[in-house]
């Protein structure tokens, strides 16, 4: 219900805009008609006076001429087109309020069902207290069991899946990290050992930390059993993280013997492989002596979230609310130094920040050049990172589709969703990604920030000093054409043309519209049309050549104007190419290419 709620809305959005431009054309045609009715006036009242017999009126039907009738015929028509737009315009409006009411509607019935999927932690508490008693009994050791946050709710089917892995953790933590009571005594503890079970909401995820005051892990004995296993070589050297993170290894253990509790070899890979499998993580930290820690963290519902929608490199992904801590526009400047550091400076804090195709290993994308760059903090965990993207497209609130156990295994992917537009969108989590690109060190040395030009786009490409180290991704440039044709139909096929040769494309519908986008960017070429409202392309070029700025660029006047009267003022005024309407692909982008080769 959701998706095709959100596929209407996309569909009314659309309409919307057709209706605008509608609204337009209408206006520009009932201007059109005036002039025609101004003009035959003036016809009719010339001709009287040539006529010189002046005993018949003007509106005598002798003298009123197939033009006037066609006139009034068309201004009829416009007034009828006119009314159908309203008609539209108020059924569209009904149908925006309506669409905003089921909403509301299925908003309410979704929590409903929410409330009735989640089941608080405390449902399973007495199994884990049960199951504590008994191992303790039977390896003959004293332990404490505390729950705290068992209050917290969470998905029925998540909590389900999840307690076999939660009875292991605490098997685990009695016969592996609980010390004997002698031992404990031995090494100045309490011989009661004491394990303990948080729970707590993160935004919208649980986190489940379980802790113990034993032992800890002891990694020479985890090395040595992998060493004899062929897990690990005499001469490879792992840190004693990735020694770790061997236990979660299948088929591996530590014991001696096989018991009913322990030894078997089952376990620690089945706990991060379900909680994988839900779209969770497993993260464990240990101290010789003092304890482990395991922290699992589990999705809180598996149905709806709010994401924020962002496009980056021609694609479109999503990143949960709760990640984003603020969206900042970045100047140029501001962007370039930023790469150049590396990092933006956030509340006295410097946050590593990376283009997010980068990060997701497209490396032939290249940033939309734009006069402010988005740029969103995130924060997970105590991790912050900060991302530069082409455009935030907005709030959404999305249904979350299990992703299977393919994707659930990389890094950084949450999950899953269905736009209203039929699109599939990944859901990120970008921290771990950006953590997994820190330690592949994926940046390039980059020229100092008094190197970068005050005119530079803000994908201008910075030259860093050795010639051998390719340009920060973040910054690479697109070659930008702009379009200024009044007609619709026109700057839509160019638009794919030129998209499909990978060119950045800016639209303009007439030559005032052009001068104010110029302000903010700077095209390698402009394709420009004769006729236009507001302002033709003749003036267009004269101011285009008259401000120092834009004075450079390129300009190809595409019109369906061939006499050669119009080509030679073209010409005179500054144009550099001058083609007659239907142009001819090839050639243009031929014209094109030349441009921008001697623009670079």
């Amino acid at each position: 219900v959701s998706i095709s709620r959100s596929k209407l809305e996309t569909e009314v959005g659309t309409l919307r805009q057709s209706l605008a431009e509608l609204t337009e054309n209408v206006t520009r045609l009932r201007d059109q008609l005036r002039e025609i009715e101004m003009q035959a006036e003036t016809q009719i009242a010339s001709r009287m006076g040539h006529a010189g017999d002046r005993e018949f009126d003007p509106l005598e039907f002798d003298r009123f001429t197939r033009l006037q009738e066609l006139t009034r015929m068309m201004a009829e028509s416009v007034n009828d087109v006119g009314s159908v737009h309203q008609n539209l315009s108020r059924t569209l409006d009904s149908a925006a309020t309506d669409l905003s009411q089921q909403a509301r509607l299925t908003r309410d019935l979704q929590q409903d069902l929410m409330r009735v999927r989640m089941v608080p932690f405390a449902s399973i508490s007495e199994r884990l207290f049960r199951l504590t008693r008994q191992a303790a009994k039977e390896v003959d050791k004293r332990v404490n069991l505390d729950i705290r946050g068992s209050t917290v709710e969470l998905d029925r089917g998540v909590l389900e899946r999840m307690t076999g892995p939660f009875e292991h953790l605490l098997r685990n933590a009695i016969v592996h990290g609980i010390e004997s009571r002698e031992a404990r005594l031995a090494a100045g503890k309490s011989d009661i050992g004491e394990l303990l079970v948080e729970v707590r909401q993160e935004g919208n995820e649980v986190v489940i930390r379980f802790s113990d005051d034993g032992q800890g892990l002891n990694i020479a004995r985890i090395r040595d059993k992998a060493t004899r296993v062929g897990l690990l070589s005499n001469d490879n050297a792992m840190s004693d993280e990735e020694v770790t993170d061997l236990i979660f290894h299948p088929g591996f253990t530590t014991a001696d013997e096989i018991t009913e509790l322990a030894g078997r070899g089952v376990g620690m890979d089945v706990v991060r492989s379900e909680a994988a499998a839900l779209g969770g993580r497993v993260s464990t930290s240990s101290e010789a002596g003092k304890g482990t820690h395991f922290t699992i963290h589990l999705p809180l519902t598996l149905a709806v979230t709010q994401v924020v929608l962002l496009s980056t490199g021609g694609a479109t992904y999503a990143v949960p609310s709760v990640l984003v801590e603020q969206v900042q526009q970045l100047k140029t400047n501001a962007l370039a130094s930023a790469y150049n550091e590396g990092a933006v400076m956030w509340q006295g804090q410097r946050v590593p920040m990376y283009y997010l195709s980068t990060l997701l290993g497209d490396k032939t994308a290249s940033p939309v050049s734009q006069q402010y760059s988005p740029l969103l903090i995130l924060k997970s965990g105590n991790e912050r990172v900060a991302l530069h993207v082409d455009e935030v497209i907005g709030n959404r609130e999305v249904v979350v589709k299990n992703i299977g156990p393919q994707l659930s295994r990389l890094i950084g992917i949450a999950g899953a969703t269905v736009l209203g537009s039929g699109d599939i969108v990944l859901i990120l989590n970008p921290v771990p990604l950006a953590q997994r690109a820190a330690l592949d060190n994926l940046r390039a040395p980059r020229m100092s920030a008094s190197d970068a030009p005050a005119t530079m786009g803000a994908v201008a490409e910075m030259t860093p000093h050795d010639p051998a180290s390719p340009p920060v991704q973040g910054l690479r440039t697109q070659d930008i054409v702009m379009v200024v044709d009044d007609s619709l139909t026109v700057r839509r096929v160019t638009q794919r043309l030129l998209a499909r040769e990978g060119y950045q494309v800016v639209l303009a519908k007439d030559g005032v519209d052009a001068l104010e986008q110029l302000q903010s960017v700077t095209p390698a070429v402009m394709l420009v049309d004769i006729e236009m409202p507001r302002m033709d392309g003749f003036d267009l070029t004269r101011n285009v050549r008259d401000d120092e700025r834009t004075r450079h660029i390129p300009i190809i006047m595409i019109t369906s104007r061939t006499a050669a009267k119009h080509r030679n003022y073209a010409m005179e005024i500054g144009v550099n190419e001058y083609l007659g309407k239907p142009y001819q692909e090839d050639q243009l982008l031929q014209l094109i290419a030349g441009f921008v080769g001697s623009h670079a």
